[in-house]
């Protein structure tokens, strides 16, 4: 019994419903055998005062009689709300438990592997109309959910992983299995190609270490004080070279006068590189990527805008998401992770900025803008 007890509530809580009978029980026959009597000589005092020496002569039996009569109502009063309350309880039990014990079979199935399993919400469609038991089902709903698409993300993540390792393996592989037949020379050519395979892999695992990392939070920022102008010319210098062989004007417009963000300078170092690098990778022959800072209330807005193929409507929602990618072949044609943006992202956050994308549409060109904390005249150095 007492195992029993412990292993299922509907017992506790039919349990704690007899106790709850049984202590009014008790009260209430306690206070039948200290009020009775005084409300019988209330009344037979009454009764004396009205009939003289003969109700004196009555009172001993009255009062047996009287007593049995409430202790036999009592009794029968007892009896019948034990009853009642003992069907009562059963069904309040049954309610309670049942979706709690569905809920339990369903984390047990989730627990298995099967994250699609969802539980009965009962009551309305609206939130704030549901008891607790409905707004945990709904919470307990909300998690499976998450569950499911989380899982969904690792298989695509594993599969866009090994996608992306095949590619330069079975071209460094091929190339190997050229020189060993000798149908490809021995010559520098086809080892700058094994090499530049070699090296895209390379960038591809660290690239996964990086996201690894900041996805986890497991890196410092050394937050301080940065002229905004600072980091885009740093960004342009690094690259300007590279959209000079490629044809592409490359153009700047951050104020003089505006004011310094906190800013991990490596950091933001490196997500300007990854916008900048984009909009040269994507923005053709002829083309322009504009870099502008301006400031909007305490944050500064710095963007990142090209003339190239643009991005459809579709596609803006999922930009920052690892390995999503507009072009595939086009993406593949440039040896790109399919990471950066995710890296980005969450490097930005970390400063507790956001960042998005804008585009009008396919060969309209794009704009990728993020913001950062403007430093307090106290954090000036």
């Amino acid at each position: 019994m007492m195992r029993r007890l412990r292993r299922h509530l509907g017992w506790k809580l039919f349990l704690s419903y007899l106790i709850v009978i049984l202590v009014g029980t008790v009260v209430l026959a306690s206070a039948a055998e200290f009020m009775v009597p005084q409300a019988f000589e209330r009344h037979m005092a009454a009764m004396a005062a009205a009939m003289g020496d003969t109700a004196s002569e009555l009172e001993v039996d009255l009062f047996t009689n009287f007593r049995n009569a409430v202790n036999e109502a009592l009794a029968l009063a007892a009896l019948a709300a034990f009853l009642v309350a003992v069907v009562v309880s059963l069904f309040v039990s049954r309610r309670i438990v049942a979706p709690v014990r569905e809920m339990m079979v369903a984390s047990q199935r989730i627990a298995e592997g099967h994250y699609h399993e969802r539980v009965n919400v009962p009551g309305g469609p609206v939130r704030d109309e549901l008891d607790e038991l409905a707004r945990l089902a709904v919470s307990f709903n909300q998690m499976a959910a998450k569950l499911e698409q989380m899982e969904a993300t690792r298989r695509e993540l594993i599969g866009n992983v090994a996608h992306e390792l095949r590619t330069p393996l079975a071209a460094i592989k091929g190339s190997m299995e050229g020189l060993i037949d000798g149908v490809l020379p021995a010559e520098a050519p086809t080892f700058q190609r094994i090499y530049r395979e070699a090296d895209r892999l390379q960038r591809l695992v660290t690239d996964l270490q990086e996201l690894s990392r900041v996805e986890a939070g497991a890196f410092a920022l050394n937050v301080r004080p940065v002229s905004a102008r600072d980091l885009v010319g740093a960004a342009v210098a690094r690259l300007g070279h590279q959209f000079e062989e490629k044809g592409i004007t490359l153009e700047t417009d951050v104020p003089a006068d505006l004011p310094p963000v906190l800013a991990d300078e490596d950091r933001i170092g490196q997500v300007l590189l990854n916008l900048v690098g984009n909009a040269l990778q994507y923005t053709p022959a002829g083309g322009q990527v504009r870099v502008t800072a301006r400031r909007r209330g305490a944050k500064v807005h710095i963007s990142v805008s090209d003339t190239g193929i643009g991005i459809a409507a579709e596609h803006l929602p999922f930009i920052f998401t690892r390995f999503y990618r507009v072009d595939k072949s086009r993406s593949r044609v440039g040896g790109g992770s399919g990471i950066g943006l995710t890296i980005a992202e969450h490097l930005v956050e970390a400063h507790g900025g956001r960042i998005w994308a804008e585009s009008p549409g396919p060969a309209q060109g794009s704009t990728f803008t993020f913001t950062l904390p403007i430093a307090k005249r106290s954090e000036h150095p």
